[in-house]
């Protein structure tokens, strides 16, 4: 049987889908990159704002017109949006072969198989926990947690993940030394609050533990921190930032508005006069670091003069991204029985406003850093040998690319130290090689634990 995933929403979200190949392939099953030859299709939606939830229902719907149009004989629908809305789909449509939630996407094979298109078997072949089925292999994701204990208003990730859980280190470092077989080079951490990892455990280990461990028992040369708070950024998290080479030095920090007003409305940690603190003893502590953080526009209540406030923020603290989203209501979340009294022209100019000036402070940003050596990662040869590549400040597919010059010829997960040239895009760089760094600069001494012949695959922290 052949079979085709396609993944929408977060990196979090990646990763369930390369467990859902692995499941898959450890039972007989290929996976193809034409969703017309596939005679399986699984869409792993995502359910967080409407915008996503409409780009779900049209990937549900391409998918099942290939019942008529293609090889495909059974579509499954699985994750967040489901969890949510699989009565309303059900009825929406009922061309759809299976609906499965984040708290029961461990009987897709036991499903497939009762519909014939599989062996009722024990697994054939042993892929690993995970397989990657994109085309940038090197770069991968390691998920450290599920669900989540913020109250946030808007937010209805905790209704579709459930509370947080974090998964054992050890599970993890084995996990991660996969990823390196497979060729992982840069591995992402990723949760909804990675500072929240251990908490729940009361091991006294958090974070800083498990990033240690990793640094010691894998070779992987870079790790990156995406979508921590930052009241989990302590000292020894930042000292660790600030000392090992091998965490880059880049945050991911959810901030979502600068209006205090707002922020309590959102029933959020954190107010303007703390992030703006945090953001400059993370600079000091950390010289160079990027920070990136996404904000929320046309929350219920929202004035001019909070968008004003959020305005004066970004050009007073200079983060080096911003993702800009606009608020829609989602039902079961506390916000959703509050008047949405931002008219939706009004969001979108809003965040048009918020998204320009984000554009020019990336830009100045970007210009400062010109003339400056840097570590990066190349990712992509592309026509006439152009390099494509990302400095450490840049994170996988939403901070832009740097295109090397100077008829360089690395391979795609190479490791670099490049010069900055020029900026282009307000965002990307053009830049000249200084130099390859060779696998012994990045390599901890360690001493590697004994790789797994045989792990769960599928089900692995749900």
């Amino acid at each position: 049987m052949r079979f085709h995933v396609v993944t929408l929403g977060c990196d979090k979200n990646t990763v369930d889908s390369e467990r859902y190949v692995a499941e898959l392939t450890a039972h007989g099953a290929r996976a193809t990159p034409r969703a017309e030859e596939a005679e399986l299709i699984v869409v792993n939606t995502c359910g967080f704002i409407d915008a996503a939830k409409a780009e779900s229902i049209e990937a549900i719907v391409d998918a099942a017109r290939l019942k008529q149009d293609g090889a495909c004989r059974m579509v499954a629908a699985v994750g967040c949006m489901v969890e949510r809305h699989a009565g309303e789909l059900r009825k929406a449509l009922p061309e759809v072969d299976l609906f499965l939630g984040t708290r029961e996407t461990d009987r897709l094979v036991s499903e497939v198989v009762a519909r014939g298109l599989l062996d009722d078997a024990p697994a054939l072949v042993h892929p690993g926990v995970r397989l990657y089925t994109g085309d940038l292999p090197h770069v991968r994701y390691l998920k450290v947690s599920e669900g989540c204990d913020h109250g946030c208003a808007f937010c209805a990730i905790p209704l579709m993940r459930g509370r947080h859980r974090s998964f054992a280190i050890d599970d993890l470092v084995r996990e991660a030394q996969l990823l390196e077989l497979q060729g992982a080079r840069e591995v992402n951490l990723v949760a909804q609050d990675l500072a929240h990892f251990g908490r729940d455990v009361r091991d006294g280990r958090g974070l800083p533990d498990l990033l240690e461990t990793l640094l010691a028992e894998t070779g992987i040369p870079w790790f990156r921190l995406l979508y921590i708070y930052s009241a989990g950024l302590t000292p020894r998290l930042l000292e660790l930032i600030a000392r090992e080479p091998r965490v880059v030095r880049y945050l991911d920090i959810p901030m979502q508005h600068a209006s205090d007003a707002v922020l309590a409305r959102m029933r959020r940690p954190e107010r303007r006069e703390r992030q703006r603190t945090r953001i400059a003893a993370i600079r000091e502590a950390v010289p160079g670091i990027a920070i990136r953080s996404t904000v929320i526009v046309g929350f219920p209540g929202e004035t001019e003069d909070d968008v004003r406030q959020l305005l004066d923020f970004l050009e007073e603290v200079q983060l080096d991204r911003v993702g800009v989203f606009a608020y829609s209501p989602q039902e079961g979340t506390s916000a959703f029985d509050l008047p949405d009294d931002v008219p939706e022209e009004v969001k979108r100019d809003r965040l048009e406003r918020v998204a320009e000036v984000q554009r020019l402070v990336t830009a100045e940003r970007c210009e400062a850093r010109l003339g400056q050596v840097v570590p990066a990662i190349v990712d992509r040869i592309g026509p006439g040998g152009t390099v494509q590549a990302r400095t450490s400040g840049q994170a996988d597919d939403i901070d832009g690319v740097t295109i090397l010059t100077g008829g360089v010829a690395p391979a795609p997960g190479d490791l670099l130290d490049v010069r900055l040239d020029a900026v282009v895009n307000d965002g990307d760089f053009e830049a000249t090689l200084v130099r390859r760094v060779p696998s012994g600069a990045i390599r901890a001494d360690r001493v590697p634990r004994a790789l797994p012949v045989v792990s769960t695959a599928g089900a692995f922290g749900r």
